[in-house]
């Protein structure tokens, strides 16, 4: 009885400190949410209003020029930043995982950018690409006078000057979780293809990649989330400039709901980036809930 009591007591004790957590996020993240979205639909300015217009916002959104090229430099910063991270993280695991000397310094080092706001990285890095100050003016300085590195004031390049920084931050990340799966192959599949005289490259492509498909799964959602919300960064940077060559639809959002006051179109173009965001973690969802091939157990 007593033991009974005292594991009664021990749920109800771990279910009341779940209770603000579940409070907070149904209030202040699916509350705010549905409320975001209930807004869109509405004819709201300055301050909210409680009328229905339908998809009003929503046409008036895709009509804007800045908003489409917001999404268009949302989608060349997404590619590169998640193919560059996805691409140097697995080389930097790579090269780690040879057991090399000082390992644990190389993957300090290489983890530390991400430790950084994105807001230190973007004002390093703005020095860093800066014309006159930068790496530009320190190379020249050397006598290379002919070296031009002009990216971030360059409408064709500046959203790729801002990808650049990014990348820099977020490859550790990736490098952490690949090396973690390369950890976790079996010491012998390796024994194995050096005996039977297989190609590293090979043994890599045939039967190490396809066992970090979970490591990528993860990587790829992290860095494509990072992407959609993408705001500090460019603020830090480039201030969506030059011109409007580097404005990201965070951007356009908060102007909207600070700079123009108008709650009803910066809610409308917050419910397009949460269905674009929701879009990306579907199929991660998807792949965690399906049963595996051996039987009723749901994947890992």
């Amino acid at each position: 009885m007593i033991v009974a009591t005292r594991r009664r007591f021990r749920s109800l004790a771990a279910i009341a400190a779940l209770v603000p957590m579940a409070a907070t996020v149904l209030l202040a993240y699916a509350g705010t949410m549905a409320w975001s979205v209930r807004v869109s639909f509405s004819g709201s300015r300055t301050l909210p209003v409680g009328d229905f217009v339908g998809l009003r916002q929503y046409e008036r959104l895709f009509a804007s020029e800045r908003w489409v090229l917001s999404m268009e430099n949302l989608a060349i910063f997404g590619v590169v930043f998640v193919v560059a991270c996805l691409v140097l993280g697995l080389l930097l695991a790579i090269f780690i995982d040879q057991r090399v000397r000082g390992e644990g310094l190389l993957r300090t080092v290489f983890l530390y950018p991400y430790a950084l706001s994105f807001v230190a990285t973007g004002l390093v890095w703005q020095w860093l690409l800066n014309p006159g100050l930068g790496l530009q003016a320190t190379v020249r300085g050397l006598g290379f006078e002919s070296f031009t590195f002009d990216w971030i004031v360059r409408q064709d390049m500046a959203i790729y000057a801002v990808a650049l920084a990014a990348v820099w931050q977020a490859s550790g990340l990736v490098m952490a979780l690949m090396l973690a799966g390369l950890r976790g192959i079996d010491e012998s599949l390796w024994m194995a293809a050096r005996i039977d005289g297989i190609p590293a490259w090979r043994t890599y492509a045939s039967i190490v990649l396809p066992q970090l498909s979970g490591s990528f799964m993860t990587a790829f959602i992290l860095l494509a989330v990072s992407a959609v919300k993408v705001f500090d960064v460019v603020v830090a940077m480039t201030q969506g400039g030059p011109g409007l060559a580097t404005e990201v639809p965070a951007k356009f959002i908060i102007d909207n709901l600070f700079g123009r006051a108008n709650i009803g179109l910066a809610s409308a173009a917050s419910t397009v980036m949460l269905a674009t965001a929701l879009a990306f973690l579907a199929p991660w969802l998807y792949a965690r809930r399906r049963p595996s091939h051996g039987g009723g157990a749901y994947a890992a």
